[in-house]
């Protein structure tokens, strides 16, 4: 058995003044400090506890990003659209300052800044994290799986972005011994998809069609107005269905942006299928949440995940990790098998020196 590794780690976050990121970085300090519990947070649950996992009081953050506004201020802004509570960035303001601090300015070489960050710091490993708004140009995203290898970095992609998938970039990750993980997370729809598609195929109903519509704010609903991005995300919703189903049924997903909701999002899925007989049934369902506060405790669990998975000596894409994504690099496509396979590689790691 192993316990929790004493070294420090780096968690390098691409997109690190956003939404997700930031209410990564009030979370883990929050956590850390014992102001709250670690809801949502699949790596504190029983079966990893003696898996050797980096506690959280051990990651060090810092991140690349385009915008200037500082992480307090950013901070202040998810309290007031509800996101974060009150009084929290006040109780954080230190480690928001810390956080804030090792943020670079994406100018010239990005593994430079990576590696410096991981020099100065003693850490003995980053694992770098992609949690951008959606994007339009997959070479930025390239770019930066490029960067954590040449840094000697793991690698999770939670968006959509095309990251390690570009041409030979996975092959280069395996080569050099670094675990990765991707893509795009999924929080809100998928993961009811995820569930629920299995069950029709387990009991044999046909399903004529699976449609949905998804209203959300922020910079994802800016950025998923465009087409292509759009066409990026849905693809991945698009894959739960059909790797559980063994086709696409008809339907369509459409995303429209709502700035009024800023980080929060409604999400309706409409199921027709048949039953005995061809007996015609409907299945609707209703998601509300915020994607952010969805999204970031599962950024802190892939973190301590692939850092502990580069310490094992675990390369390429990490087993069991399909359970956080839509569009997973391996492994199976139903949410109980893809947790399934997630606890065996917690015993992997529990089982290793």
């Amino acid at each position: 058995m192993t316990t929790a590794s004493p070294e420090r780690t780096g968690l390098w976050l691409i997109g690190a003044r956003g939404s997700v990121a930031t209410t990564t970085i009030a979370g883990r300090a929050a956590l850390a400090a014992g102001l709250c519990p670690p809801t949502g947070m699949v790596t504190a649950l029983p079966p990893f506890a003696d898996a050797g996992l980096p506690d959280l009081d051990h990651l060090v953050i810092g991140g690349h990003d385009i915008a200037d506004t500082p992480l307090g201020k950013r901070a202040e802004e998810l309290v007031a659209g509800g996101v974060l509570p009150h009084g929290l960035p006040a109780a954080i303001a230190a480690e928001l300052a810390a956080a804030d601090a090792e943020i670079r300015y994406p100018n010239g070489d990005p593994a430079l800044d990576i590696a410096d960050f991981t020099r100065r710091h003693g850490l003995a490993r980053t694992v770098v994290v992609n949690v951008a708004t959606v994007e339009t140009d997959p070479s930025v995203s390239t770019a930066y799986a490029a960067a954590a290898i040449d840094a000697g970095c793991g690698y999770v992609n939670f968006t959509p972005a095309t990251g390690m998938r570009g041409p030979g970039l996975a092959e280069r990750a395996l080569a050099a011994g670094l675990p990765h993980a991707g893509r795009d997370g999924k929080t809100g729809q998928t993961l009811l998809r995820a569930a629920l598609a299995p069950v029709f195929a387990q009991r044999a109903l046909d399903v004529r069609s699976w449609s949905g519509t998804n209203l959300l704010g922020g910079g994802d609903g800016a950025a998923l107005a465009d087409p292509a991005a759009a066409a990026a995300k849905n693809a991945g919703k698009e894959r739960v269905l059909s790797d559980n189903l063994g086709g696409l049924p008809e339907g369509t997903v459409h995303i429209d942006n709502v700035p009024a909701l800023g980080d929060w999002k409604t999400a309706w899925d409409h199921v027709a299928f048949d039953g005995f007989l061809g007996t015609r049934m409907v299945l609707q369902t209703i998601w509300e949440g915020c994607d952010s506060a969805l999204a970031a405790p599962l950024v802190l669990d892939l973190a301590r995940l692939v850092a502990r998975a580069h310490a094992t000596g675990i390369t390429g894409p990490v087993p069991g990790l399909g359970f956080f994504f839509k569009d997973p690099d391996t492994g199976p496509a139903a949410l109980g098998d893809q947790y399934r396979e997630l606890l065996t590689l917690a015993e992997t790691l529990r089982n290793h020196p």
